[in-house]
C-alpha cells in the first residue's frame, strides 16, 4: 500500500514550521541541502531555475521538491529577496548522528527585502532601509533602520504625500505595518513596489529599551518599537549595534518631493535609471563605502540653517586650500574599510577572521588621518579630530590574536596566531609532531617489511591506517598487524604503535579546533564591546570623506563658494549645469547668469524648443541643492538665498497605470507647488498648459503666474511658448521677461544657448521641425500656412488688456481675448478664399495629400518620441520615392 508521505514525522515537522511562516519560502535543512517542498518548490524552481523533482515517487501523492547546496544557499536567498520575497532558514539544531529520533530543527533567521545583510560591491555605497508605520487618525508614526549599519530614525508625518516622499527617498523595499494602517494607505505603498509586512504583536523588550529613551513623542516611540519587534522576530540574534533612535523633522531640511528628485535626476537618470548622468555621479569622489552612503543622505536632505551650511563650506575651503594634505588624506581613506557594516557583523556574530583584519587595517589609518587634519592651519576640523578615536585596544587585540591571512571559515582552524594561547600551541605542537611521527613510521614500516608502496593514510571513518596491496600481504609480520578494512586490491591495517599515536593526534586536532573557535569568540566579544566607539568613528570618517569629495569636484570643475543671504536676492554670474558640463566639456557649455532682485518673484522664459530653457531651469535648482549641501557651485560668482523647498514641473509624463493623462499629471504637480510653496521656495514650471487647448492652456498659465506673483511670492522660473504672456511684465511688477537666444543664418536655425533680457520675437517652431528631419514638402507647406496666419493675425484686433484681478474666491479669466473680426462678416465667396489650416496646396500629388491627411489624424499626445520619429521616417521615405 502506498505510503502517505504527508503523515511522516519529517513532514509533520515541516508543516509545523511552515505554518509559522506562510508568506516565506522555507529553506528546510536536510543534510548538505536546503530543501523546498510543495508550492515553495514549484515556485522556487521557476524563480531559481532549479530542477523540480518529487519526494517518494512511489507514494500515493508524491511531494514536489527542489533543493540547493547549503554552502551555496546565500546566492539563492539573495535572488529571492531581490525579487521581493522572504526566506525562512530552517536549520538542524543537533548532529543527525547523535539525534534520538527526529532531528530537531528551527528557523534561525527570516531574511526579508528590508533586513538582508549581504551586500555586494555595487551596493556598498547604498543603504538598505527597513521602514515601519503606525496610524493614529491623520498622524503617521514613521521609523526606519538600516540593519547592516545600525542607523535608526523616526518622525511623525501628517499626510500620505509626506509618507510617499519619505519611502521613495529612502528607496525602501519593505514597510512594516499593523492593524492601525488603513487599506488605502497600504495599497499606495504596494503600488510603489514595496513589500508590506504585518507586525501586530509588540512585546516589552527590556534589553532594547535604551534605544527609545531619548524619544519624547509617543507616536515616534511606538513606531520604533514596532520596527524593533519585527527585527527581533525575524533576525533572532543580537542587535547590539543598533544606535539610539533619533527623531527628525523633514521640515528641518530642504524639501524636495519625489517628482522633483526624479525630474532633476539627483540620483537616477530618467533615461537609464542608473547613477551615471546624475548629480550624485558628478559629486561622488568618496573613497569609502561609509562616505558614499553619507553623500546620498546629504543629497537627499540638504540643509536650511545658514550656520550649518557655512560650517561645511569652511571645511571644503580648507581642503581646497591644502592640496597636498588632501591627497595624503585620500590615500589613507582608501585603506579604510566599511566600519559601520563590520560593526554590524560583529554584533550579529557573523564576522570572520578576514573581517577582523579589515577592521584592524582601518583602525591603523586613524592616527594618520588625525595627524593630517590637525596639521591644517585652520581649526575647522577640530570636532572631527576629537571623534577620530583609533580604538587602539581593539586594533592591538586583533593584531595579537588573528592571523594576517585567515581562512574564510572560523571553524576550519588557522585563525588564531601562534603564541596567543599556550594550550592551543601545545595542541598544534602535538599535531605537527604527530604528523611528523606518522611520516617517520611510514618510512620505518617500508624498511622493516620491504614493501616499497606501503603507505599510511587517514579518513574520518577509520582514522589512521596502513595500506598494503594484496600482492604484498605475505610480507607482513602476522603478530603486529590488525586488519581494519578490506578493499578490492588492498587491505588496511593498524598496529598498537599507530593506535596510540592516532589517539593523541585526533585528540589534539579535535581540541585544537574547539579551543580555537572559543578563543575567536572571545576576541569577537571584546570587539563587540567597542561597537559604539566604532560607530562614532565611522560617522566622523564618513563626513570627512564627503567633504574631501566636495573639495575634489570643486577644484576639478572650478566651482566657487556661494554667498548665502537672508534677503531674497539671487545673483548667479556665469552659472552652469554641472552634469551637462561634465558630459559636454567646459569648452562647449555656454554659461548663463541668473539674476533676480529681492522684489522679483517671476522670471518668464521664452525661446524655441531645444534651445536650453529646461537646462537653464534645472541648473538653478542643482546649484541651490549643491549650495545647501555645503558644496561649492558651478558659477563664476554666486549669491543665493536659503530656500525651504524646491518644486518642479519639468517634462511631460503620463501616469498610464492609474489612467492619468499628461495634462492631469501636469496639473497635479503644479497644484502641489501652489498648495505648499512659500515665499522662501523655488518653483520651476516648464510649459504649463501645453497639454490642453490653446486658450485653455494660456488661461491656466497666466492664472498660475498671477497666483504665484500675487499670493505666494516664491522665486519662480516659468518657461512658455505662449508669447502673449510676455505682456504680463506691464502688469506684474515682480515679473521679468528673458529669452534663450536663437538666430537664423542662411535660412537655418542656430541656437545660441544664451539667456538674454526681454521676450523672444518668435518661436521658430518650423525650424525645429526641420532639425527633426521632417519632409521638405511638409515644411514648405507649413511655411505657407505660417505666413498666411501671421498675415491674417495682423488684420484682426487682439487685446492684452484689461487684466482680471485674481481673488481667493473667483476664477481667473485669460487676458488674451480670442481674435474678433475687424470688418463685417465676409461673404461666402470670401470665406472660400480664407486659408484652411490643412488645405492642400494647388496641384498636390497623391502622396503629399496622403501624408497631409495622416498628419491631420495624428494624435501626438498618445505617441512616444520614438513613435513620432518612426512616423516621420516613413513619410520621408514615401515622399522621396519618385
Amino acid at each position: 500500500m502506498p505510503q502517505k508521505t504527508k503523515d511522516t514525522p519529517m513532514m509533520r515537522q515541516y508543516f509545523a514550521v511552515k505554518n509559522q511562516y506562510p508568506d516565506a519560502f522555507l529553506f528546510y535543512r536536510l543534510g548538505d541541502f536546503y530543501e523546498m517542498f510543495f508550492d515553495d518548490a514549484i515556485k522556487g524552481a521557476q524563480l531559481l531555475e532549479l530542477t523540480l523533482t518529487t519526494r517518494n515517487h512511489s507514494a500515493e501523492n508524491p511531494i514536489p521538491m527542489c533543493g540547493v547546496p547549503h554552502r551555496a544557499a546565500q546566492n539563492y536567498i539573495d535572488i529571492l529577496v531581490d525579487k521581493g520575497y522572504k526566506v525562512a532558514i530552517c536549520e538542524q539544531m543537533e548532529d543527525p548522528k547523535l539525534a534520538k529520533g527526529m532531528v530537531k530543527r528551527e528557523v534561525i533567521q527570516l531574511v526579508t527585502p528590508g533586513t538582508t545583510l549581504e551586500h555586494g560591491a555595487e551596493q556598498a555605497k547604498s543603504n538598505n532601509y527597513l521602514t515601519a508605520l503606525i496610524q493614529q487618525g491623520k498622524q503617521l508614526g514613521f521609523a526606519y533602520a538600516d540593519l547592516s549599519t545600525g542607523e535608526l530614525k523616526t518622525s511623525v508625518l501628517t499626510t500620505s504625500d509626506a509618507l510617499i516622499n519619505e519611502l521613495t527617498s529612502l528607496q525602501t523595499k519593505e514597510t512594516v505595518v499593523d492593524d492601525s494602517v488603513a487599506d488605502q494607505l497600504r495599497q499606495q505603498i504596494k503600488a510603489l513596489g514595496i513589500l508590506v509586512s504585518e507586525q501586530n504583536q509588540v512585546e516589552a523588550q527590556a534589553e532594547l529599551s535604551y534605544l527609545t529613551q531619548d524619544l519624547t513623542v509617543e507616536l515616534q516611540k511606538q513606531a520604533v518599537e514596532r520596527l524593533l519587534m519585527y527585527i527581533t522576530v525575524t533576525q533572532k540574534r543580537s542587535l547590539a549595534h543598533l544606535q539610539k533612535a533619533v527623531a527628525y523633522e523633514p521640515s528641518y531640511f530642504l524639501k524636495l518631493d519625489h517628482n522633483s528628485k526624479y525630474n532633476l535626476e539627483l540620483m537616477k537618470s530618467i533615461r537609464t535609471g542608473k547613477k551615471q548622468g546624475t548629480l550624485l555621479w558628478l559629486l561622488d569622489e568618496t573613497k569609502t563605502a561609509m562616505g558614499g552612503r553619507l553623500l546620498k543622505q546629504w543629497l537627499d536632505r540638504p540643509l536650511i540653517v545658514k550656520q550649518d551650511i557655512e560650517t561645511r563650506q569652511s571645511k571644503v575651503a580648507a581642503l581646497l586650500d591644502h592640496y597636498f594634505e588632501r591627497r595624503n588624506l585620500q590615500e589613507e581613506l582608501v585603506k579604510v574599510y566599511d566600519l559601520e557594516r563590520l560593526a554590524g557583523r560583529v554584533a550579529f556574530g557573523s564576522v570572520n577572521g578576514r573581517d577582523l583584519i579589515q577592521l584592524k587595517t582601518s583602525l591603523r589609518q586613524v592616527p594618520k588621518i588625525r595627524y593630517i587634519l590637525s596639521e591644517l592651519d585652520v581649526k575647522v576640523f577640530d570636532a572631527e579630530v576629537r571623534q577620530l578615536d583609533p580604538v587602539s585596544d581593539v586594533a592591538d587585540l586583533i593584531d595579537q590574536a588573528i592571523m594576517e591571512e585567515p581562512p574564510l571559515s572560523v571553524t576550519d582552524g588557522g585563525v588564531i596566531k601562534d603564541g596567543y594561547d599556550a594550550q592551543l600551541d601545545k595542541y598544534r605542537d602535538a599535531m605537527n609532531n604527530g604528523k611528523k611521527w606518522i611520516a617517520e613510521l611510514e618510512a620505518k614500516e617500508r624498511q622493516v617489511t620491504g614493501i616499497k608502496n606501503l603507505k599510511i593514510g587517514f579518513n574520518r571513518v577509520f582514522g589512521y591506517y596502513i595500506e598494503v596491496t594484496k600482492a604484498n600481504l605475505a610480507q607482513l609480520p602476522a603478530d603486529r598487524y590488525e586488519r581494519k578494512q578490506t578493499l578490492t586490491n588492498a587491505e588496511r591495517f593498524s598496529t598498537p604503535e599507530l593506535k596510540s599515536h592516532e589517539a593523541l593526534i585526533l585528540e589534539a586536532e579535535s581540541h585544537s579546533t574547539q579551543l580555537e573557535y572559543q578563543l575567536f569568540a572571545k576576541v569577537r566579544e571584546s570587539v563587540k564591546g567597542a561597537i559604539k566607539r566604532l560607530q562614532t568613528l565611522a560617522k566622523a570618517i564618513a563626513a570627512i570623506d564627503v567633504l574631501q569629495s566636495f573639495a575634489v569636484v570643486s577644484e576639478d570643475y572650478q566651482f566657487v563658494r556661494p554667498t548665502l543671504t537672508k534677503s531674497h536676492d539671487l545673483n548667479i554670474e556665469a552659472g552652469r549645469h554641472p552634469v551637462v558640463e561634465k558630459v559636454m566639456g567646459n569648452q562647449t557649455y555656454v554659461p548663463n547668469d541668473v539674476v533676480m532682485a529681492p522684489e522679483q518673484t517671476v522670471m518668464l522664459i521664452t525661446g524655441p524648443n531645444m534651445s536650453g530653457k529646461s537646462t537653464y531651469m534645472r541648473q538653478l535648482a542643482l546649484t541651490v541643492i549643491m549650495a545647501q549641501m555645503g558644496c561649492f557651485v558651478p558659477a563664476k560668482r554666486a549669491k543665493l538665498p536659503i530656500f525651504d523647498q524646491i518644486f518642479t514641473r519639468i517634462g511631460a509624463t503620463d501616469d498610464l497605470i492609474s489612467g492619468q493623462s499628461t495634462f492631469m499629471v501636469e496639473m497635479q504637480e503644479a497644484n502641489n507647488a501652489l498648495q505648499h510653496a512659500t515665499a522662501n521656495s523655488l518653483v520651476l514650471f516648464d510649459e504649463i498648459g501645453r497639454g490642453t487647448a490653446t486658450y485653455d492652456g494660456m488661461a491656466l498659465a497666466q492664472a498660475i503666474i498671477e497666483f504665484v506673483h500675487n499670493h505666494i511670492h516664491a522665486k519662480t522660473l516659468f518657461s512658455t511658448h505662449y508669447h502673449e504672456l510676455t505682456a504680463l511684465d506691464q502688469e506684474l511688477t515682480g515679473l521679468r521677461n528673458v529669452h534663450v537666444g536663437a538666430t537664423e543664418q542662411n535660412g537655418e536655425l542656430v541656437f545660441l544657448h544664451k539667456v538674454e533680457a526681454g521676450a523672444a520675437d518668435k518661436s521658430y517652431g518650423v525650424h525645429v521641425a526641420k532639425l527633426a528631419g521632417m519632409p521638405s514638402e511638409l515644411l514648405k507647406r507649413a511655411d505657407q500656412i505660417l505666413t498666411s496666419l501671421e498675415s491674417q493675425t495682423s488684420t484682426v484686433t487682439t487685446t492684452a488688456t484689461p487684466q482680471v484681478p485674481v481673488t481667493d474666491t473667483e476664477p481667473v479669466a485669460p487676458t488674451v481675448a480670442e481674435p474678433t473680426p475687424a470688418e463685417p462678416e465676409p461673404a461666402a465667396s470670401d470665406v472660400d478664399e480664407q486659408l484652411s489650416l490643412f488645405a492642400e496646396p494647388a496641384q498636390a500629388d497623391k502622396k503629399e495629400t496622403a501624408v497631409l491627411q495622416q498628419l491631420r489624424n495624428l494624435n501626438l499626445m498618445a505617441m512616444t518620441p520614438m513613435d513620432v520619429m518612426n512616423q516621420l521616417y516613413k513619410w520621408q521615405q514615401k515622399l522621396s520615392k519618385k
